[in-house]
């Protein structure tokens, strides 16, 4: 069977891995007695019980679709190696600030991990017992990272368990990466095969543990005999619970846990995802794993049974690393670059959509939820997916008693909320990551209007002032015809301000009750002007002590101290080598990017651009007497082309970079001074870099070539 057959089921996994990740959230770290005596069975959202937003930044999410990356940044390489999987933890990780738990060394087996690599040592070895103790090899985490390596092979389970088993070893050893062999192979015979039994059985073909095959085995006969799962959960907790084994989270008890939620759950999804919430133990990890499982195994349908769980999720997911404009995603998104990376994988070709929303699968609405503002006036009535009604996909945007004085409303997410997010003890972590936004960008729609009589649409963005207070900008209104409409907007200067929403609003003189159908929402490339001034510009109140402000948070740091800077914009510090920020989406290809920067004691300092990730960059700066265009590739760095420039320090400069296709130029104080000609990267963000020492950054500006 083809990839393009399986698109559903992988979409279909990737929902579930994240609303199995989202039901288990808010009780993880609770023990199965206050779980019991506080909610009973957890069947559905319990996020508002405990003071923490539904849709959350999560190791397990961020990490599955994160790593898996590293195939596409080798080319979709069948044989890719465990090495490799550990560059991409190096490049999509920033050091105590994404995705992990940072925990410290001997204490968390993924930062033990990432320290390792990062001194050198390359995975396997990274994950190795021998190295790290059983204490830490394992640990749940190679498995809660493991679905994706499942999702690009599906069917071919022989490929999956290579895949799996090099992914683990980057962190993990012994049991923890048989275990998650285990589970990806059951993912991928999923596709085709739906017997829970024989999915069991045929799993254990790829393992050779011994005693593995005995704890499952001993685990079947107990959901085989027992009344309720809460019998074999007792079970687990005697013989194998955490007590039982080194470590803070032992992979043994959660993995039986998953076990006996996907044996006992049968093929009821939400029953599987209660069962692996409702245990305890880590209950995001397990319900996030059967939720993946069930969600290939059972497709689509599987989530009609019991409470519409898709619908308060809508989609949304951050996926939290150094690239940060892939950080606001959806299911959909990931699923595409999933099925992007199982056609290569098998030689295939297709069709992907190019607009970012195009609302492709069953029941997808791409993070299109209600507007929240003007709660008063809101007639919206609902938002779904056009395909089960008129077989054709796109998002409907109903709304019942439309006039003068009320409006029908929704939008998506473009940055982030920078209220807090959850109360002490709810296991928050914070989200780091840029706009996917900017002011310059076209924005544009295609609508379909079905009656007669049709609203006025017209594009809104809210964003982040000078006070860091949520503003509103609107479009140009557009009565809608009848048909299909197309939409432009230019998106205005917010003064480098971070836009965090985009909306639709719906008008009329008239009384209408009826719908429009969103059929795509797109904008792509650099912005054609994007500008950022200076600190007390952009925020009158700034005062030498202030650390932060909104506009500083669209630009994601590796640097060791990042900050807004009293008298220019930025200033930006690192001890070491290859301190970056950047800010800007995957998709920024042909631009400038331009700062007036000020030299301190440094190594090299200068602008990157098309950055994916903070070791995969161009780089255009001032070193040891020259200027000099580069490549960073990993740990690589590669000189494409220099030459000597006399540069002070403590002087001011203007540095431009320019990438324009193949073609890479630095101008200093607009005069071109040194190119170069490369193709590795196509696009990517901008922003700086600094060896050993510091610099400040006047002003911020990125402009379509």
């Amino acid at each position: 069977m083809s990839i393009k057959q399986y698109q559903n089921s992988i979409y279909a996994g990737v929902l579930g891995k994240i609303i199995g990740v989202y039901l288990g959230r808010p009780v993880e770290g609770w023990t199965f007695e206050k779980i019991r005596d506080t909610f009973g069975e957890i069947y559905y959202y319990k996020n508002h019980k405990t003071g923490a937003p539904l849709i959350v930044p999560d190791d397990d999410i961020s990490g599955t679709f994160a790593f898996f990356r590293a195939l596409e940044d080798t080319g979709y390489d069948p044989d890719i190696s465990a090495e490799e999987i550990g560059n991409a933890w190096l490049n999509y990780i920033v050091e105590n600030e994404t995705i992990l738990w940072w925990g410290g060394l001997c204490r968390s087996t993924e930062h033990t991990a990432y320290i390792r690599l990062k001194n050198g040592i390359k995975a396997p070895e990274s994950g190795s017992e021998k190295l790290n103790g059983k204490s830490m090899s394992e640990q749940i985490g190679s498995e809660i990272f493991i679905d994706t390596w499942a999702l690009v092979n599906p069917n071919n389970p022989e490929r999956t368990a290579e895949m799996a088993r090099r992914a683990a070893s980057v962190s993990h050893d012994g049991l923890a990466v048989d275990a998650a062999v285990y589970l990806a192979v059951m993912e991928s015979l999923a596709f085709e095969e739906k017997d829970v039994d024989r999915l069991l059985d045929e799993g254990l073909k790829y393992i050779d543990n011994t005693f593995f095959k005995d704890l499952v085995a001993e685990l079947r006969r107990r959901c085989r005999e027992a009344k309720d799962w809460q019998e074999v959960r007792a079970w687990i907790a005697k013989e194998h619970g955490y007590d039982k084994y080194p470590g803070n989270c032992p992979m043994v008890t959660n993995h039986l846990t998953l076990l006996m939620s996907f044996i006992m759950g049968g093929d009821d999804f939400a029953k599987s995802c209660m069962i692996a919430c409702s245990a305890g133990w880590d209950t995001d990890c397990n319900s996030g794993n059967v939720g993946c499982l069930n969600g290939i195994r059972l497709g689509l349908d599987g989530f009609e049974k019991g409470a519409d769980i898709r619908k308060p999720v809508a989609d949304r997911l951050y996926v939290v690393t150094s690239d940060s404009g892939e950080t606001i995603s959806d299911a959909v998104l990931e699923t595409r670059k999933i099925v992007r990376a199982a056609a290569a994988l098998e030689g295939e070709e297709i069709t992907i959509p190019k607009e970012r929303y195009a609302f492709e699968y069953p029941g997808s609405v791409q993070g299109v939820v209600p507007f929240d503002g003007n709660v008063e006036e809101q007639v919206l009535s609902g938002i779904e997916n056009s395909y089960e009604t008129t077989g054709e996909y796109g998002c409907r945007i109903s709304y019942t008693g439309l006039g003068k004085g009320v409006h029908a409303s929704c939008c998506v997410d473009t940055f982030i909320d920078l209220k807090p997010k959850g109360k002490e003890g709810t296991s928050y972590f914070d989200v780091l990551c840029s706009p996917t936004l900017y002011s310059g960008q076209e924005v544009k729609a295609i609508v379909k209007a079905q009656e007669e009589k049709n609203p006025v649409f017209r594009f809104f963005i809210q964003y982040f002032d000078e006070k860091d207070e949520l503003d509103m900008c609107y479009g140009e209104k557009t009565a809608l015809k009848r048909g299909e409409n197309e939409i432009i907007w230019e998106v205005p200067d917010t003064k480098g301000h971070a836009i965090y929403r985009l909306g639709i609003c719906l008008t009329s003189e008239d009384r209408l009750d009826g719908s429009i159908i969103l059929k795509t929402l797109d904008w792509s490339n650099a912005p054609i002007c994007y500008k950022m001034g200076r600190s007390m510009e952009m925020t009158p109140t700034l005062t030498p002590w202030t650390t932060t402000t909104a506009w500083l948070k669209t630009f994601v740091s590796s640097a060791d101290h990042f900050n807004p800077d009293y008298t220019v914009t930025f200033s930006i510090c690192h001890e070491y080598a290859n301190g970056v920020v950047a800010t800007g989406t995957s998709d920024w290809d042909d631009y400038a990017v331009s700062s007036v920067i000020t030299f301190s004691q440094q190594s090299l300092a200068g602008l990157v651009a098309r950055a994916k990730g903070h070791r995969q960059y161009y780089g255009a700066v001032f070193t040891e007497g020259v200027a000099r265009i580069y490549r960073q590739k990993n740990e690589k760095r590669e000189t494409l082309a220099e030459i000597p420039y006399d540069y002070q320090i403590d002087q001011t400069y203007r540095l431009t970079f320019k990438v324009k296709g193949d073609c890479l130029e630095l101008l200093v104080d607009d005069v071109p001074v040194v190119r170069a000609k490369d193709s590795t990267y196509q696009c990517g963000q901008a922003g700086y870099v600094v060896d050993s020492g510091a610099i400040l950054g006047d002003g911020f500006s990125v402009t379509r070539l």
